[in-house]
């Protein structure tokens, strides 16, 4: 390896990024909102995202994979 060579770098390419939803009401969750994330409690192969509000509502949420309603 020589000093004071530059290497030529290319971009990474990253795989694009989709913002989470709420599960109960459907709105974008933030980053760094006051919500939740956790796995469906009955099939735990779906991740539910819950946001402040509707955690503060208690509004219940369906696990897209199992149809597991909670509140």
């Amino acid at each position: 390896m020589k000093i004071g060579v530059v290497s030529e770098r290319t971009p990474a390419v990253v795989d694009s990024c989709h913002p989470p939803i709420c599960s109960s009401c459907g709105r974008l969750v933030e980053p760094y909102a006051r919500a939740v994330r956790f796995n469906c409690p009955n099939c735990g192969k779906s991740t539910i995202w819950r946001c402040e509000k509707c955690r503060k509502l208690a509004l219940h949420y369906k696990c897209p994979s199992c149809g597991f309603e909670g509140p």
